[in-house]
């Protein structure tokens, strides 16, 4: 006969996080409750209320949880092209899909507290925390590529919002040839 071993501290918390994204991605919002979590954890909604009062709390936890905490690496090529085809690349070939399913899973959240995806990133995120081509913008003035020069944030985002885009009109990852016309035809050229 085995005894159970109980979790407890960041064991718990991962196990709890780790099934509330699960339930997220398979049920979305309206099937993110305290119950599917707790069942989904083996464990019981009380846990979950002490540490998540509110659904809310508990959604920003998974969603830091099981997105924000998978960050993916800059590249650093020696060159802003290269870097910020590179980062498009990998967004794409690691977040397109879930990107997409979140968005969809997400659309009663949104619409129950009137809040939009960018305000969801923003909070997840941090204010003033840099975003990838922020950075990759910032190594490029360091090696002289680019002038030190103030940029609009929309046009220092605007690879990253036109890939998002892309994903989310086709409900597909991004062909490279879009990437490369993003990078050289559009973003480059504003810079």
């Amino acid at each position: 006969m085995s005894l159970k071993t109980r979790r407890r501290g960041a064991e718990l918390e991962d196990a709890i996080l780790g099934a509330a994204w699960d339930v997220l991605v398979e049920h979305g919002y309206a099937g993110f409750t305290y119950e599917a979590v707790a069942a989904r954890a083996g464990t019981s909604r009380p846990v979950l209320y002490r540490r998540w009062p509110q659904r809310e709390d508990l959604l920003l936890a998974a969603l830091g949880k099981g997105w924000l905490d998978q960050p993916i690496d800059l590249p650093d090529t020696g060159n802003l092209r290269d870097d910020a085809l590179g980062l498009l690349r990998r967004i794409n070939a690691g977040r397109a899909r879930m990107m997409m399913t979140l968005t969809v899973q997400l659309m009663d959240y949104f619409r129950e507290t009137g809040t939009n995806f960018r305000e969801l990133r923003d909070t997840l995120r941090g204010q003033g925390r840099p975003i990838g081509f922020e950075i990759l913008i910032a190594r490029a003035v360091e090696r002289g590529e680019l002038p030190d020069v103030p940029r609009s944030p929309r046009v220092v985002s605007l690879p990253m919002d036109l890939l998002r885009h892309e994903m989310l009109m086709t409900l597909r990852p991004v062909p490279d040839e879009v990437m490369v016309e993003i990078v050289d035809d559009v973003w480059l050229p504003r810079l």
